[in-house]
């Protein structure tokens, strides 16, 4: 029947527009949504998307996987920016599904970016693979997306201070000047990112480490 032959060829189209969409590569900040934690130290990964999405006009609304997304190019290459709104521990729930649902490889199209209490706030490290060290996010991406082999920018928060929390530590806003070197570390992620996205990686770990 007519409308049946349409609704195949409907569908396929939708595939077809879909797979010629996919990302070249993702690109996930790490957080947790709602006013209640923006700017917090814990969602210094969602601020590089924020900064990336502004660099390159990329609109990150986009409700997918659990997740926001945003399609664009950068370093001549299709992104998809993505803001997991599973709650940081959860994160891999929503990249598994993005990386599943694209089909693309963890370790050469995954690039993760997260904040570090192990270094001191501004500071990047860059790199090709590695352990969770400590961190849920990364711990849940870990169990759920194959392994420790994917690319990631730590960005340094601090250390808790010997009294406090680690939960208020990470949840908590930067002191004031703080916040300007972390937000100079932010520009630096993203220009870092843009370098990885072209595979320049040695460059990248050379510049910014």
């Amino acid at each position: 029947m007519f409308w049946m032959d349409k609704f195949k060829f409907n569908k396929n189209n939708k595939y077809k527009k879909e797979e010629e969409s996919a990302p070249m590569f993702v690109i996930a900040g790490l957080g947790n949504p709602g006013e209640k934690y923006e700017k917090t130290r814990h969602n210094v990964g969602f601020d590089v998307i924020d900064v990336l999405a502004d660099q390159y006009n990329i609109n990150v609304r986009d409700k997918k996987c659990r997740a926001l997304c945003g399609s664009g190019i950068i370093g001549g290459q299709k992104v998809l920016l993505v803001k997991p709104q599973t709650f940081m521990n959860l994160s891999g729930e929503s990249i598994a599904a993005i990386l599943k649902f694209y089909k693309l490889d963890p370790a050469s199209q995954l690039l993760v970016i997260f904040d570090d209490i192990s270094l001191e706030p501004g500071k990047l490290r860059i790199r090709r693979k590695g352990s969770a060290g400590g961190h849920n996010g990364i711990k849940n991406i870990i169990a759920l997306c194959g392994g420790e082999d994917f690319m990631r920018i730590r960005i340094g928060v601090g250390a808790k201070p010997a009294d406090w929390d680690l939960a208020d530590h990470v949840l908590g806003r930067f002191p004031k000047a703080e916040r300007a070197l972390v937000e100079e570390a932010m520009k630096d992620a993203a220009d870092a990112a843009a370098l990885l996205v072209k595979g320049e990686i040695d460059a990248a770990m050379n510049r910014y480490n």
